[in-house]
């Protein structure tokens, strides 16, 4: 089978893992054991389907050998006999793989399936670990690599989230309307997190992590499909879009980084643009204004931009205070100090930041340090913006990041 046909494969795998371990959970009611499950399926599924090709029923495939899996399982342990007799009462017509089908819909299957990975009884690693895991299909040791952390790490935060979840008693059910928002929030948190470490990574010698940030974005519009009512979901996805459609002018031949304004402009995708401004422009009007929203509106804003100077940073400052008074962010803040210094000058965004490091939320951090040293050498103070870069290159663990702060360190001292 060639290259591609195997891509489609595994891309449909993907697609389908939420969905399968969503019927399977739904039937069985264990997660960790319908999990395990699942992924002997989908290792069957990978292995199998490039030779002997696509079942007619790939999902009803899938589910038939996970559930064999489940009932062996079952079966093989003389301590839940009592389990394997009322298993046996419930049995599926397993004969037929082509013929299985599920009672509820698939979309609601795999939107519980977000909601029980992202629950805030977990804490962002181990929802983010699960999320990629049950609902994104990734292998344990995709995630470990994703994240620059041990396998065995990351496997035992999968083992603590599912225990979390076994504890916890968490039914595999849609929250109701009550909780909806609570835990439709961490599944945005969660998917906005994975995006963020698969656009800028925060460590190794890549800018990108372009398997994350596309996953995150194939995840958001899973959710977006579901829920195509709720402003902050279709906000989410659009920040996603606007930003990812940079991706390739970010970095050059070498992988240097290429800041935005020097970014060449022809090389973002006005594809992704495009779709990204539809979303904005369609969720704004709703009136329920979230962060995420304010988030891809200013991200519209240098989009919409033919040019650097041509960028509307008065209306991105004025979306900058309102997404200051909607979330208390550290990051935001600093962000919005950058967008004040192109509006009242680099003094003004340099009292902000110091602001911000006096508060200490962003302690040890680079980003400080590299906001500061880029506004410390648009006011001229040349010396002081040489060593806030040099700062901030010791702070980060990304090698491009590293490698351009202290590249601007270098082009300042020669230009002194």
């Amino acid at each position: 089978m060639s290259a591609i046909a195997s891509k489609r494969i595994e891309h449909l795998l993907r697609e389908l893992a939420p969905q399968v371990l969503g019927a399977v959970v739904r039937r069985f009611g264990d997660f960790a054991a319908a999990e395990d499950a699942v992924q002997e399926a989908l290792l069957a599924g990978a292995t199998q389907w490039p030779n002997a090709g696509l079942p007619d029923n790939p999902r009803g495939w899938l589910i038939h050998v996970a559930a064999r899996r489940m009932t062996d399982a079952i079966r093989s342990d003389v301590a839940r006999r009592e389990r394997e007799a009322t298993l046996a009462r419930q049995e599926w017509p397993f004969h037929d793989p082509a013929s299985i089908e599920i009672d509820a819909p698939l979309a609601d299957d795999t939107l519980t399936l977000l909601f029980m990975c992202c629950h805030p009884a977990l804490t962002s690693p181990s929802a983010i670990a699960l999320t990629l895991r049950a609902v994104g299909g990734l292998t344990t040791t995709e995630i470990a690599q994703a994240f620059l952390v041990p396998e065995a790490t990351l496997a035992q935060r999968i083992s603590r989230a599912k225990q979390t979840i076994r504890q916890s008693g968490i039914p595999f059910e849609q929250p109701g309307a009550a909780e909806r928002g609570e835990r439709l929030a961490s599944v945005l948190h969660v998917l906005y997190l994975v995006f963020n470490e698969g656009y800028t990574s925060s460590g190794g010698a890549a800018l990108h992590r372009a398997d994350l940030s596309d996953e995150a974005i194939r995840l958001a519009r899973a959710v977006h499909a579901l829920l195509p009512d709720e402003p902050e979901v279709a906000g989410l996805l659009a920040l996603m879009l606007l930003t990812d459609a940079r991706r390739a002018a970010r970095t050059d031949a070498s992988g240097s980084i290429v800041p935005l304004p020097k970014q060449d402009r022809t090389l973002w995708q006005r594809a992704m643009i495009d779709e990204g401004l539809a979303l904005v422009a369609a969720t704004l009007p709703k009136g329920r204004i979230g962060p995420y929203q304010i988030q891809a509106a200013i991200a519209a804003l240098h989009d919409e931009a033919a040019r650097a100077e041509d960028t509307d940073w008065p209306q991105i400052l004025a979306l900058y205070g309102v997404l200051m008074r909607l979330s208390d962010n550290a990051m935001i803040a600093l962000n919005h100090a950058v967008a004040a210094a192109m509006v009242h000058g680099p003094h003004t965004g340099l009292a902000l930041v110091d602001a911000i490091g006096k508060e200490g939320r962003l302690a040890g951090s680079h980003r400080v340090e590299s906001v500061r040293a880029h506004l410390l050498e648009l006011a001229g103070d040349t010396e002081s913006a040489i060593a806030a870069y040099l700062a901030a290159a010791g702070r980060t663990a990304s090698v491009p990041e590293r490698n351009y702060l202290a590249t601007q360190a270098a082009r300042l001292r020669g230009a002194g």
